[in-house]
């Protein structure tokens, strides 16, 4: 937690600075009240007494009691708007250092944990803040106050409350020692509550196809009664806090009352009066003292979680990405949409086979590269390379004949129209999807997004969507065919007019007549760009000016379609795997 408080801003801790200053003054105002209880009481007794001083004592307490909810409106006022302040920082900060994690970090997290960790954890230590920043600092005050009070008393009383103290302190320390493990297996947990629900609604389609709804069922029960069982045994140990501390506070209750009718009993007729009034002023100082433990204990309840939640919490953002940026900020040697590879090596993280294997070649500006294997011969892989999804494990990655691990990472990805093989839209309207990002020059203006729109063949859908350009888009892409969710996506990367457009398997979604228009337009808004595809469709890539064969993550084959038809037999038995030998010999 001390080091989740280091985000504080400096106004922030003069707010604290300030509530300090109100809680002792809070505490003053309360520790007084017993006081006048005790006068009032003296003046009961005391023969003699007018009506005007008792009222004039009561209309003081009032006054005090006015005057404390006054400053604890205000105190909480400023706990609330610091905790307010520091989950908002918290969550700005742990979204910026996720934006810059690299597919090895945020598999380590994985998704559902992250995103627990920027809502769930997040609220548990809002929640300890605005209530543990009164209690925390008011506590001590008030037990140093009372204590300092109540030792002006008799020494049996004071002997009473330290016991209680103690036991109450015992008792919180037992409870806590004991949920502390759970609370961290309760934040664990509800990753897996997060990671199976989401799980189940990203395939809900496969999930309702398959039949399998009481499969999912199952395994959404067993998680959800597992942290049911540590939920369970957390609150109810906790629950005895409660029940314990009253149990403590009524036992000190009456051994005060106790040891007072004893001492009230032995002491002489003309001090009764005065050990009375003590009984009952010391009465109230023991109950505050009681009740400033028992305000502590309830943050107590709340510090094991929110000292789990900020544990979670520094553990993104102190983690480092492993991928940094470079120190070229703009290349100026003339070069564009070069891409090459030197013997480049490359495995996943915790892997222990390389996935590619020596492999080199070159992409010359305006060429396209086309790449074809087998599932999971690498082709994915290579083209993750480029935009440094990912750090070769040996070997080079150049472009514009410069490693790629020597630019910021933003100018790099700033020659880049990207196309994923499963087409991402985001929530808003066709326009600002096709808009999307910036290339690091200028905004992306209206006609720009239309031609774009235009070469990915999805004029005729677009304009007859409600407001057209401006169209609703709903998170997903949900309201959109796979096909039309896939053209927007190349629609997408063509607006930005970069250097190097990389297609990852983005045309399998596409008709064949779809897919060779929108090659042919491509060719022409896009001249001059250098093109990567990876398709598993020979149609798709036959007219690539260099066609890379991948087996086992290595180059089988390297050439025009013609070339590896004669030389290459991976090639070749992909080709009659698709077209019989007739239209290839008409091709």
């Amino acid at each position: 937690m001390i080091k989740i408080l280091k985000n504080l801003t400096t106004k922030e801790w003069g707010f604290i600075g300030v509530s300090v200053v109100l809680i002792v003054f809070q505490v003053r105002l309360d520790l007084t009240l017993p006081e006048y209880m005790g006068k009032i009481t003296e003046l009961v007794q005391m023969p003699g007494s007018q009506m005007n001083e008792i009222l004039a004592a009561g209309g003081s307490m009032l006054l005090i009691t006015v005057g404390s909810a006054a400053v604890s409106i205000a105190i909480a006022w400023f706990a609330a708007r610091i905790a307010s302040n520091l989950s908002a920082r918290l969550r700005t900060k742990l979204f910026q250092k996720v934006q810059s994690f690299t597919m090895e970090e945020v598999g380590h997290f994985t998704i559902p944990s992250l995103i627990t960790r920027t809502t769930n954890d997040i609220t548990q230590i809002q929640n300890f803040v605005v209530i543990g920043l009164q209690i925390i600092i008011k506590t001590p005050i008030l037990v140093v106050w009372a204590i300092i009070k109540i030792m002006s008393k008799s020494w049996q009383w004071s002997l009473s409350a330290g016991v209680a103290v103690g036991a109450l302190v015992l008792l919180a320390g037992v409870l806590i020692a004991l949920v502390i493990p759970k609370f961290k297996m309760l934040q664990q947990q509800t990753d897996d509550i997060n990671r199976v629900s989401r799980e189940h609604l990203t395939g809900i389609r496969v999930v309702r196809a398959y039949n399998a709804e009481k499969y999912q069922e199952k395994k959404f029960e067993k998680k959800n009664e597992t942290l049911t069982r540590t939920n369970m045994f957390a609150n109810r140990a906790m629950a005895v806090m409660m029940p314990g501390v009253e149990l403590i506070m009524n036992g000190l209750t009456l051994s005060v009352y106790w040891i007072g009718a004893a001492l009230i009993t032995a002491a002489a007729v003309t001090q009764r009066l005065t050990l009375f009034s003590d009984m009952m002023v010391f009465s109230s100082y023991a109950i505050q003292l009681l009740m400033a433990f028992m305000m502590l204990v309830v943050v107590l309840t709340l510090l094991p979680r929110a000292s789990v939640s900020a544990s979670r919490v520094n553990e993104v953002l102190g983690t480092e990405p492993v991928i940094k940026d470079g120190y070229i900020s703009e290349s100026k040697n003339g070069m564009s949409g070069e891409i090459e590879f030197r013997n480049v090596n490359f495995k996943y993280p915790d892997a222990d086979d390389y996935v590619l294997e020596n492999l080199s070649f070159q992409a010359k500006k305006g060429e396209t590269v086309a790449f074809i294997g087998s599932t999971g011969c690498g082709k994915s892989t290579v083209i993750n390379l480029i935009p440094r999804f990912y750090d070769v494990t040996g070997g080079e990655v150049l472009v514009d004949g410069i490693n790629v691990k020597d630019y910021a990472q933003s100018v790099l990805r700033n020659k880049i129209g990207y196309v994923s093989q499963k087409a991402v839209l985001f929530q808003g309207s066709v326009s600002s999807n096709v808009s999307f990002g910036s290339n690091g020059s200028k905004d992306i203006p209206k006609e720009t997004v239309v031609a774009a729109i235009a070469t990915a063949q999805s004029t005729d859908f677009v304009e007859n969507m409600e407001n057209d350009y401006e169209g609703y888009i709903a998170p997903g892409g949900t309201n959109l065919s796979g096909g039309q969710k896939q053209r927007l996506s190349i629609a997408r990367a063509i607006a930005r007019e970069p250097e190097i457009l990389i297609f990852d398997d983005s045309f399998s979604a596409l008709d064949y007549k779809t897919d060779r228009q929108l090659r042919s337009d491509l060719k022409k808004s896009a001249k001059g760009a250098t093109v990567l595809i990876v398709a598993q469709r020979i149609g798709t890539i036959k007219d690539a000016d260099k066609i890379i064969v991948l087996e086992n993550g290595r180059i089988a084959g390297m050439g025009v379609h013609r070339e590896l038809m004669k030389t290459c037999e991976v090639y070749r038995e992909i080709a009659y795997s698709q077209l019989s030998k007739e239209e290839l010999e008409n091709e």
